[in-house]
This record gives structure tokens, sequence and C-alpha cells, in this order.
């Protein structure tokens, strides 16, 4: 768990009930991230969100390797899912951001055009899988089960 310092919670359960007004300054404890999801199609963030949660992992989604890294949840997440082509920064950027920022969660590359020299750079670089789209559920749970076994290097 990574506890928030000083967040504001609003209630307003009645807005002619003051006293049902509630503000809060106290940390707010948000739960792990096992799987995060950097991924801009909306229905294949949704479908690979919605198998991980089969699977029991919590899971998170975000549309762009900036959402991810302005989400504040880098350092909770213990595993990324990232597509390699992503508008603005790409999946490969984002896998060099984190490694430059000391951030070594194990990292799963998807990819509609798989290109070998991309492949080559990402593995090289730590990432554990390079898979290609359509995904098939078996090759994503068994990198999911490799990547949630691989210690935290970060």
């Amino acid at each position: 768990m990574v506890t928030w310092p000083r967040v504001r919670v609003y209630l307003y359960e009645a807005f002619d009930n003051p006293s049902l007004c509630i503000v809060a300054d106290r940390g707010i404890d948000l739960p792990r991230i096992d799987v995060a999801v950097v991924e801009d199609d909306d229905s294949v963030r949704e479908a690979t969100k919605h198998l991980l949660r089969l699977l029991g992992y919590a899971t998170a989604g975000f549309a762009s390797a900036e959402e991810f890294l302005r989400s504040g949840r880098v350092g909770d997440t213990a595993c990324l899912i990232a597509d390699v082509h992503l508008p603005g920064m790409s999946g490969v950027e984002l896998q060099s951001r984190l490694i430059s920022e000391g951030h070594r969660m194990p990292v799963i590359f998807v990819t509609a055009f798989p290109e070998e020299a991309i492949r080559s750079r990402v593995l090289r670089d730590g990432a554990l899988c390079y898979l290609t789209k359509p995904l098939h559920d078996e090759a994503l749970i068994a990198c999911l089960a490799r990547a949630l076994d691989h210690p935290r290097l970060g």
C-alpha cells in the first residue's frame, strides 16, 4: 500500500446539512497496482484490463505514456504492459525514461507492428516479453507469471 500524505477527502451527502460535509486531512492508502496497462486503443486496453482482473490482478489503464508518468502510480506498479507505438512518447521511450529514473519494474511490450530492431532493443534493455497483437491469452499469462515472479529491481 502507498500512503498519500494530506489528501483532502470531500463527501457531499446533502448541501443543506453541513454536518454531512466531511473534510479529512489524513493519508489515504491506495492499493498497489499489480499491472499497469499503457495502451492508446481503448478496446485493447479495456480487454486487457478485464483479462487481468479475471486472473486476480489489480490493474490500472492509461491511454498514453505521459498519462502513466503523471499518474503518481509509477512507484507502486509491479509490472507494466505497454504498447510499442503510442501517440507522443512511445513505449520504448517510456521504458528508457523509467530506467533513467530508477524504476525497474518488469515490462511486457505488445505491438501490432513487430520490428526485429525494436524487439532486440527492448529485450536488451530488460523487457521480459515482446508480444504481437492480437494478443494470445496464454502468451500474456505466461509473461505475467514470469514478470510478477521477477524481483523488483527499482
